[in-house]
């Protein structure tokens, strides 16, 4: 998180993680295409022979609160494969939140994993736990053979605790859900660290029903959290942590 005082604006960084080709810049871009164009920037892609992304995309959106706070959501994707490594730990350092975007078929359950694991490997390198940030975990390619059902990734979303959504980015389905989930627990996260609420009238919810209303959708935002089929949607504040 960046805050100019002078200027009164806040930015966040979110990046979203997963292996090769799993649909993160589809993600993005599906949200580029859904945003008001006078509320984002220009969307950066780099595209190789291999992955779609070389090094990241930045999705600028910006909004402002209703106490005048200008907030800039700054969205990035890292590349997947294995050789992008020093990349991909550059990306998420100074993230306030993650989206991992996960293969739903079965055949990628182990680079998910090895996904996952560079993942952590990379926030430690900064001195971040991942149980301290928020994250959230989207099951994408839902449309395509051999994918675990929704049953399945329901029992697997028990056992943790980021929320879950599922997805077919390609369509745009659950792209502005996961999004919306992600943006809820980075928001309360940072209003629990920064006391942003009593500092600058920051309406957390406020801003999330103005950010989904720039992007398109008529859905409340307890709707479009609600699309979480598993995980925790509560804000773990740093003193529960500790405990």
């Amino acid at each position: 998180m960046q805050l100019d005082f002078v200027n009164r604006e806040l930015t966040i960084k979110l990046v979203y993680y997963g292996p090769a080709l799993s649909g993160k810049t589809t993600n993005l871009v599906a949200l580029h295409q859904a945003a008001d164009p006078a509320s984002s920037g220009r969307l950066m892609t780099l595209e190789t022979r291999d992955d779609r992304t070389l090094f990241f995309d930045l999705l600028p959106l910006r909004f402002r609160t209703p106490g005048g706070l200008s907030v800039r959501l700054k969205v990035f994707t890292v590349p997947g494969q294995v050789i992008h490594a020093a990349t991909r730990r550059l990306v998420v350092q100074g993230a306030d939140g993650i989206a991992f975007v996960a293969d739903s078929r079965i055949s990628e359950t182990q680079h998910n994993a090895d996904s996952f694991l560079d993942l952590k490997h990379n926030l430690k390198e900064h001195g971040l736990l991942l149980h301290d940030m928020p994250v959230v975990i989207q099951f994408n390619k839902r449309d395509l053979p051999g994918v675990r059902s929704e049953a399945e990734i329901a029992e697997l979303a028990a056992r943790g605790r980021e929320p879950v959504y599922l997805a077919i980015a390609t369509q745009g389905l659950g792209v502005i859900e996961s999004f919306i989930g992600l943006l809820h627990l980075t928001f309360g996260s940072l209003d629990a660290t920064h006391d942003l609420a009593r500092k600058f009238g920051f309406d957390a919810r406020a801003l999330l029903e103005e950010v989904a209303e720039k992007l398109g959708t008529k859905r409340s935002v307890r709707e479009l959290l609600s699309a979480c089929v598993g995980g925790a949607l509560d804000v773990l504040r740093p003193e529960e942590a500790e405990t």
